[in-house]
């Protein structure tokens, strides 16, 4: 039995090998020293330097872009339905044009068909589903 337990105690790191009947330090925890994605432990990094002063300290992770900043996504349904004019103004369509139009008179069928400008609230709004539209903010 003594035998097997050597054996066991050979197989762990250095770092991690305890004198039997004490309890392990916090330099030496018993999980690996690098994480599933293979950087290096905070724990395990302070357990290395503790144990060899001389040994460089690992440079912190950080997710940093590389030269450029984050692509904004247009929302598809909103680039479908909202133009700009030539002026920089953002134009919609009138709701009420898509069926039940034998109730509606012809005047009404005409002045629904027109594009009318989106209300000065909501290009907040529009601007936010669509970042690349080419908008004059003073038109108007």
């Amino acid at each position: 039995m003594a035998m097997s337990l050597s054996l066991a105690r050979l197989a762990l790191p250095p770092v991690l090998q305890a004198l039997p009947g004490r309890r392990p330090a916090h330099s030496a925890l018993a999980f690996p020293a690098n994480s599933f994605f293979g950087a290096p432990l905070a724990v395990a990094a302070a357990g290395a330097a503790a144990l060899s002063p001389a040994a460089p300290l690992p440079r912190p992770l950080a997710v940093v872009a590389a030269g450029k900043g984050y692509k904004m996504k247009t929302h598809k349904a909103s680039a479908k339905r909202f133009r700009v004019t030539g002026t920089g103004k953002i134009v919609r369509r009138c709701a009420g044009k898509q069926h039940l139009l034998s109730k509606k008179n012809a005047k009404r069928r005409k002045r629904l068909s027109k594009m009318v400008q989106v209300n000065k609230s909501d290009y907040s709004n529009v601007m936010g589903a669509l970042p690349y539209l080419k908008v004059n903010k003073k038109a108007g």
